[in-house]
């Protein structure tokens, strides 16, 4: 298992008018991921099925690209057991505050949960969990940078882009055998209650 450093998200930047960006998608036991690289680093990381996947338009499928094959590696061996943290250089477009607050879920150790509150204080705005969901729910590289570490204060799951049912799976492949004080949040994810799409039926990880 991997004992590499914690991955630091990249640079405050914006994305520049016409670089080349480049992409592929892996399967993983949650089902497809879409994978995006700048020349700098990863771009982007979801699952095909999420709403907030941008639009391939002016992006070229690669069957192989540096950062690309290095993210897929690490995502298998993080799925496969073997490896807690990632180092693949990351480069998500943003904006100085969601950075930051990238910054501090990459703080998150493997297993870790933390509320809006929690992350909103460390990050030095105490008072800002509102914008402090917007920045995590606007995050591009999921899993990688591992928003699916937040809860709510009342210890509800939440929103996550990828769907509440991956969210617990991930969950409870960190070890964490989510069981919600939140009743709504339960229903979710025994599949009792009506989802905004179809529940997908996963194997993974065993139990």
């Amino acid at each position: 298992m991997s004992g590499t450093k914690r991955q630091p998200c990249a640079r405050k930047r914006s994305g520049e008018a016409g670089e080349p960006i480049f992409y592929r998608d892996m399967p993983t036991p949650l089902g497809e991921m879409r994978l995006v690289a700048s020349g700098k680093g990863l771009r982007g990381a979801w699952f095909t099925d999420q709403a907030s996947l941008p639009p391939a338009e002016g992006w070229t499928r690669v069957p192989s690209h540096p950062v690309l094959e290095q993210a897929r590696r690490e995502l298998e061996d993080w799925f496969a057991g073997r490896r807690r943290d990632f180092e693949v250089p990351l480069d998500p477009v943003g904006t100085p505050f969601q950075h930051e607050v990238w910054r501090a879920l990459c703080q998150l150790d493997f297993g870790q949960l933390a509320s809006y509150g929690e992350l909103a204080r460390s990050v030095g705005r105490p008072k800002g969990a509102q914008a402090i969901g917007g920045a995590v729910g606007r995050n591009p590289v999921i899993i990688i940078i591992p928003c699916h570490r937040i809860i709510g204060a009342d210890t509800s799951l939440t929103g996550f882009g990828g769907g509440l049912p991956r969210k617990q799976a991930l969950l409870r492949h960190e070890g964490s055998q989510y069981l919600s004080r939140n009743p709504r949040a339960r229903r979710v994810c025994d599949g009792q209650a009506q989802l905004p799409f179809e529940q997908p039926a996963f194997d993974w990880p065993p139990a």
